[in-house]
């Protein structure tokens, strides 16, 4: 077992400041774009402003509101970021990015609400966090160390760099074929600007092409399932081992984001609640002022291989199943689309302070084109190949982050040693 030294001798919190307009979006940090499970950072869309706390790269940047949420990073670049973003900075004589892996472990968090006052929205105690230990390691070793877990989270952000560059081909096929409607034609040329025939509709108030179909949304659907939340460990018949999907989850489901479903227990005979290959998984309540509920998962059997347990999702969530199976991926782009011009705003109602999606009246009132079933089931065949490689990518990280969250703790109290 090393030996150990209090925070405060190797760190100290940044003091500087600097003014939101010398910060760019890109560089930005607030406590809404850190990724909760130690999944680091996204853009935010808010533009900075006023005075924010100025960080560099190597800084560790930490979420300090609901320190159970587990947010942190360690910067790349400079920036600024809001007031509830703590900013650690090493001192000469321990390398930063094993400082990083020393406050990744999940019992630096622990040590965070120990100390957090408030309870609806716990906030960390900066001079208790400076009280956590961490081992007093050599030099040497500690880059040794962090040199072991930054190849393993590397190959995890390749990974997901890699899997960013088949959504975003995904993403533009959908958009080529069924927005601008250029799918190939009997010839092999994009119909639309080639000529191909197009007719009014009126449902969707554009032209779309000949043959094609439109339906209301809540026609293409069906709902035989329900979520359910059980039990957090066997109690009576409550006996059937599940994981649950909430709608936090639905973004790591997707790949977006780290995820860590619970595992709950529910009743056997609530077996029909359990989810298959191509349902969809719709969050119904939640969100935020800024952000909408209405957001969607789906179930592949690619994505059934990344676990132990069936899969259900909470009360929070609505499954649902199309009648056309081979429609799943332009109900997934389409439906996608429509949340991200914030049409689900508009669709959202209030029981006791939490937002509910009103789906049936969305279902009701938003119409999809239908192509031909050659089209539908060429763009099913290769979004399909795309979402195979995505899911044992994120199965690979998966297996790699196990591989991260064994070793960290061998290494930082000398069970395991790197020579």
């Amino acid at each position: 077992m090393n030996s150990q030294l209090v925070l405060s001798e190797v760190a100290f919190y940044s003091e500087t400041r600097i003014n939101g307009t010398k910060v760019s979006r890109e560089s930005f940090v607030t406590t809404d774009s850190m990724l909760q499970n130690k999944g680091g950072i996204s853009n935010t869309t808010v533009l900075p402003k006023g005075n924010l706390i100025a960080f560099s790269q190597g800084d560790i940047l930490i979420g300090n509101i609901r320190p159970y949420l587990k947010k942190i990073w360690y910067a790349k670049n400079s920036g600024g970021c809001s007031p509830d973003v703590l900013v650690l900075k090493s001192k000469p004589d321990i390398d930063s990015k094993f400082l990083y892996y020393s406050l990744f472990r999940d019992d630096f968090f622990s040590h965070m609400m120990k100390g957090a006052k408030g309870t609806k929205m716990p906030r960390g105690d900066k001079n208790q966090i400076l009280r956590f230990h961490i081992p007093q390691i050599h030099i040497s070793t500690q880059q040794k160390i962090a040199s072991v877990l930054s190849t393993l989270d590397a190959k995890i952000e390749l990974n997901n760099e890699i899997n960013k560059e088949l959504e975003a081909m995904a993403k533009t096929l959908y958009d080529y074929w069924f927005v601008q409607f250029d799918f190939p034609d009997e010839n092999g040329k994009p119909y639309k600007s080639s000529g191909g025939k197009m007719v009014w509709s009126e449902e969707l108030k554009r032209e779309i092409p000949e043959r094609w179909e439109v339906e209301k949304l809540g026609d293409l659907i069906t709902i035989d399932k329900s979520g359910d939340w059980g039990k957090d460990k066997i109690e009576g018949n409550f006996t059937k081992k599940v994981v649950c999907f909430r709608g936090a989850d639905i973004n790591g489901l997707n790949g977006l984001n780290e995820l860590n479903p619970p595992t709950r227990y529910i009743l056997e005979k609530n077996s029909f609640k359990i989810l298959q290959s191509h349902d969809l998984i719709i969050e119904i309540s939640g969100g935020s002022p800024t952000q909408s509920t209405g957001r969607l998962g789906f179930i592949t059997n690619a994505t059934m291989r990344r676990f132990q347990y069936p899969l259900i999702c909470s009360n929070f969530c609505k499954p649902i199943s199309l009648k056309n199976k081979k429609l799943l991926y332009n109900f997934v782009y389409y439906w996608n689309k429509l949340y991200d011009n914030g049409v689900f705003f508009g669709y959202e109602g209030k029981t006791s302070g939490i937002k509910n999606l009103l789906l049936d009246s969305l279902a009701d009132s938003y119409y999809m084109a239908l192509p031909e079933e050659k089209i539908v089931n060429k763009f099913y065949d290769f979004i399909d190949s795309i979402q195979e490689k995505k899911q044992t990518i994120l199965l690979e990280n998966q297996k790699l982050t196990e591989l991260r969250d064994w070793l960290l703790p061998m290494l930082m109290n000398g069970q395991v040693k790197i020579n």
